[in-house]
């Protein structure tokens, strides 16, 4: 199979050779700090500033959803599926204790939560609505409003239950009636107090991790099925924000999707084998994106592997905003080899995150002029670091919101911005090692502890 993959990419790379010359792009652009002057930042009088978590990530308790399934299976080779064996387990007992963590974030400043709601705790079973789950949630609303912190959820952040994932979850067309029905259950209850909306987060990284790479569940690897997955998923996004507005209060609410628009740039700006890789990549990762909220037209292809075409003509009318993630961006260098084409290569004198991607602030002004395209109001909801040792992360925040800060100097209509995370809590597949948090988590004790470099995003929300 592999050496197939082999022989079809590189045939597919010759075939497109005359394109990589009609799309020539400028060399990846990098600033020089040493001129720029951090503290130079403004914000409009109204911005928004929040932080921001997932459900299954810090809330603890979930048993019966796709990734609660997936911490007990290992992969073929007897391995468990998530790094060092770890579960998700109590992670950070969000649910009990986010009275105390509105606490923090009014210790920071901010004045809005983005946060996903947990499907599988609302609807254990199909058809069935755990109400006393939805009264949490609405505890919860209420709490961040008494500390003047504006709630933002979103209803699928990469989890559903698994009654959802055995029907074949977004896989099917026709299951993307459940999502509607679940989206109204908790719309419903929390609309008049709750403006903004995000139906889906980060499509396109989902379907990587589960239809591509194999490392989210249910850990297929078949690109076809990963195309159908993507337009399916944007095509819920829209049956939901048609759903959700017909509803009394609809007209009020603000819903929007979440894009993560990470940079596929070419190792060697020469060598025309990596522009055409990087640019392939690059338009099914967040060019199927741009079509389909632009033009109602969704395309998805990687030459003689999938070649997948829709209409959603109403997905361009579907946004009253659009919800930006961004933290870095990747090299490719090419190879015949495709394993070896597609892993992320960093650029010489950037500085390396505990991911594996590296620091590059000018990628996220880069990102907001992208998806500028769609002419909708930007709210960042998400843009952070995994950083351990807590050695760059102020660096880190400086340089990032000095980005933002120019964007909206130079006209791009951005309304917020979220740092993620809050709190150190389960980054999925890589278990609880990287540590985005702004705040220390002790897994033991719970406690949480504000980090030295977390302090420069407090005074930068305090100052503005």
């Amino acid at each position: 199979m592999k050496t197939t993959l082999r022989i079809l990419a590189f045939l597919a790379l010759i075939y497109l050779i005359p394109t990589a010359y009609l799309n020539y792009t400028e060399p990846v652009e990098h600033w020089d700090w040493d001129e720029i002057n951090l503290d130079d930042i403004s914000y409009p009088e109204n911005f928004i500033w929040g932080v921001a978590s997932a459900a299954h990530q810090v809330e603890g308790g979930h048993t019966s959803n796709n990734w609660a399934d997936w911490e007990n299976q290992v992969d073929k080779d007897g391995n468990p599926r998530i790094a060092r064996g770890e579960k998700c387990g109590v992670a950070c007992d969000h649910w009990n204790l986010y009275p105390q963590d509105i606490k923090l974030m009014k210790e920071l400043g901010v004045t809005s939560y983005r946060f996903s709601v947990s499907w599988s705790k609302i609807m254990p079973t199909e058809g069935v609505v755990d109400t006393s789950a939805i009264q949490h949630y609405s505890d919860m609303v209420d709490s961040l409003l008494a500390a003047g912190i504006e709630p933002m959820i979103t209803l699928h952040h990469f989890c559903h239950p698994m009654w959802f994932e055995e029907k074949g979850a977004f896989e099917k067309e026709e299951n993307i009636s459940d999502f509607v029905e679940f989206s109204k259950h908790i719309f419903l209850p929390l609309n008049d107090r709750v403006k903004y909306w995000c139906t889906l987060n980060e499509p396109a990284v989902f379907v990587i991790a589960a239809y591509f790479d194999g490392n989210f569940p249910p850990g297929k690897q078949d690109p076809k099925l990963a195309a159908e997955v993507l337009k399916n998923m944007y095509l819920a996004h829209v049956k939901v924000y048609e759903s959700l507005k017909r509803f009394e209060g609809g007209e009020r609410a603000q819903i929007g999707i979440v894009k993560n628009m990470h940079q596929i740039d070419p190792m060697n700006d020469w060598n025309l084998f990596d522009r055409l890789l990087s640019r392939t990549v690059n338009k099914g990762f967040n060019g199927s994106f741009i079509g389909t909220f632009t033009e109602g037209k969704y395309k998805f292809s990687f030459p003689t592997l999938v070649d997948l075409e829709a209409e959603i003509p109403n997905a361009p009318y579907s946004l009253d905003f659009v919800g930006l993630n961004y933290y870095s961006h990747n090299a490719m260098d090419f190879s015949p080899d495709l394993d070896e084409a597609l892993k992320t290569r960093m650029y010489p004198g950037e500085l390396e995150t505990d991911m594996d991607y590296t620091m590059y602030p000018e990628g996220f002004y880069r990102a907001i002029k992208e998806i500028s395209v769609l002419n909708k109001p930007i709210i960042i909801t998400e843009n952070g670091v995994a950083d351990m040792d807590d050695d760059m992360r102020g660096e880190f925040i400086k340089k990032y919101l000095y980005a933002v800060s120019k964007a909206i100097e130079d006209g791009y209509d951005v309304r917020g911005y979220h740092y993620w995370s809050l709190m150190d809590n389960f980054e999925w597949d890589l278990g609880y090692d990287e540590r985005f948090g702004l705040y220390e988590v002790d897994f033991e004790t719970q406690k949480r502890t504000l980090r030295e470099g977390s302090k420069e995003y407090q005074r930068i929300v305090k100052a503005n």
